[in-house]
């Protein structure tokens, strides 16, 4: 049973009282890990999520938690909450993104710092105000001496290469962005692992092999529908978007995606139904 065990990705953006996409209030997001938790979850390492993938299992009733880009939210609400129910994240950082500052307020300390919505927090950023709604190194410091969060590479400018004027130059660009998110990781945070989430999802086979080229191994998509199981394939990890819901209902997705039987049919059911509305 365990050469079939898989484990869960969970992919989260925000954690912010504010609505909007790809976002969980602070609520449902205790609400999740108090579900984790009763049910006798544990939350993964990267180490830990490699060595099960190059199959050594890992334990029953195991998940990683990930967060993409890096905003403030995350600081302010995520990593307490963690904290309080013992588990541990890992945040994907969009490096040019990241800037300097104090360590400002987070839940149970203070008065909490704003963090808007994801669309707000698209606009600030392309006005060139990415410090009002992104994390800074101070915070991403503390939370590495706390043990709670671990952080890895997610490009330095979250660019679709493949659109736009530059799409005859994607692989030169991809290139530069890893490069340059390597130097700032290695710069900032003292080194850079193999763990590696692309931006917006995308990837083609050229953008695979110049990643592992790069020094990049574990490799983190936003396809939903798979598992991850002993011997699968590190450059095509799967992941699914956690919603503002309750823990039973996420819950629900996570029994079902990592069971042996029901997961694989219930992954190629939702993959086929996706390929069908592809075509209309």
């Amino acid at each position: 049973m365990s050469a079939t065990r898989s484990v869960p990705v969970l992919m989260y953006h925000h954690v912010t009282p504010v609505d909007g996409m790809i976002t969980t209030s602070p609520a449902n997001f205790e609400h999740q890990l108090q579900w984790l938790q009763r049910h006798g979850y544990r939350s993964l390492t990267c180490d830990e999520f490699a060595a099960h993938l190059d199959g050594t299992p890992a334990p029953p009733r195991s998940v990683l938690i990930t967060f993409d880009d890096g905003y403030l939210d995350n600081w302010v609400y995520a990593h307490p909450l963690l904290k309080r129910y013992g588990f541990h994240g890992v945040i994907f950082l969009v490096t040019s993104w990241i800037g300097d500052g104090p360590v400002r307020a987070q839940l149970g300390a203070g008065e909490l710092p704003q963090t808007p919505s994801h669309k707000e927090c698209e606009d600030r950023i392309a006005k060139g105000r990415a410090d009002e709604v992104m994390l800074r190194w101070s915070e991403i410091d503390a939370m590495r001496a706390d043990g709670v969060f671990e952080f890895h590479s997610h490009t330095h400018t979250h660019t679709r290469w493949d659109l736009g004027p530059e799409k005859a130059m994607k692989n030169d660009r991809i290139a530069e962005e890893l490069a340059l998110s390597r130097a700032t990781l290695q710069e900032r945070l003292g080194g850079v692992s193999q763990h590696f989430c692309w931006p917006q999802g995308y990837f083609d086979p050229d953008y695979v092999r110049i990643a592992q080229e790069a020094g990049f191994r574990y490799l983190y998509t936003t396809r939903p529908f798979g598992q991850n199981r002993p011997g699968s394939d590190p450059a095509n990890i799967y992941r699914f978007a956690v919603r503002n819901t309750t823990g039973q209902s996420v819950g629900r997705r996570i029994r079902v995606g990592a069971h042996p039987v029901i997961g694989p049919i219930f992954n190629g059911f939702k993959r086929w139904k996706r390929s069908l509305k592809d075509k209309k």
